[in-house]
């Protein structure tokens, strides 16, 4: 590995600290969006609780916006009850959408890393054939063994950045139809918690 590494020269250091900062992406978004995480069973035990709350103070609506993203959704249900129907609809779908970009958080930056690691893989190995033939050209050509295997040396960083940017596209597709099943979740527990609203107002 050390060997390979040498090989690659000096633009195997971006592409190592890509791989770092992707594998940390993913194991944190991981953990993030998980649907327990989410959509947390302690809070949707409470649903018939909140939804017969007349009021929601400042501080019990900062509280539940800190929770989760089920609570941030849920606290602009709760704080908009008495509010007129579009309004309430524009702030409810404020906060999906806040709670969406809050799951998508740090996406980007492992797209960006799927994007330019096979770039800088390219650039290493372009690097390594125009020194190779700058070499070639001082020298002769000289063994054909020893040219091959230069050709092979400058190739690692190729593939060294393929080998970083595939799973980071993998893994940010996945996080992207993740974020988009989440939010339906949200969408789906704002409702429930409206109907819970009505029913508690008609009883």
């Amino acid at each position: 590995m050390g060997e390979m590494l040498a090989a690659g020269g000096w633009l195997m250091l971006p592409i190592g600290l890509c791989s770092v900062l992707g594998l940390a992406i993913v194991i944190e978004r991981a953990w993030t969006l998980r649907a327990a995480s989410v959509v947390p069973p302690s809070l949707s035990e409470q649903k018939s609780r909140l939804a017969g709350r007349a009021t929601l103070s400042t501080a019990d609506r900062q509280s539940l916006e800190a929770h989760s993203p089920l609570g941030r959704v849920w606290a602009a249900v709760l704080a908009t009850r008495n509010e007129p129907q579009e309004l309430r609809r524009e702030h409810i779908e404020e906060a999906g959408r806040a709670a969406a970009q809050d799951m998508a958080r740090y996406l980007n930056t492992l797209g960006t890393i799927a994007a330019i690691t096979p770039l800088l893989g390219l650039l290493g190995t372009v690097a390594g054939m125009i020194h190779l033939f700058a070499g070639m050209t001082a020298a002769g050509i000289g063994d054909a063994q020893a040219l091959a295997g230069g050709i092979g040396q400058a190739l690692v960083t190729t593939a060294a950045g393929l080998c970083v940017a595939i799973p980071a596209l993998v893994a940010y597709r996945y996080f992207n139809g993740c974020i988009e099943q989440r939010a339906l979740m949200l969408e789906r527990q704002a409702l429930q918690l409206m109907d819970a609203q009505r029913q508690a107002m008609a009883s």
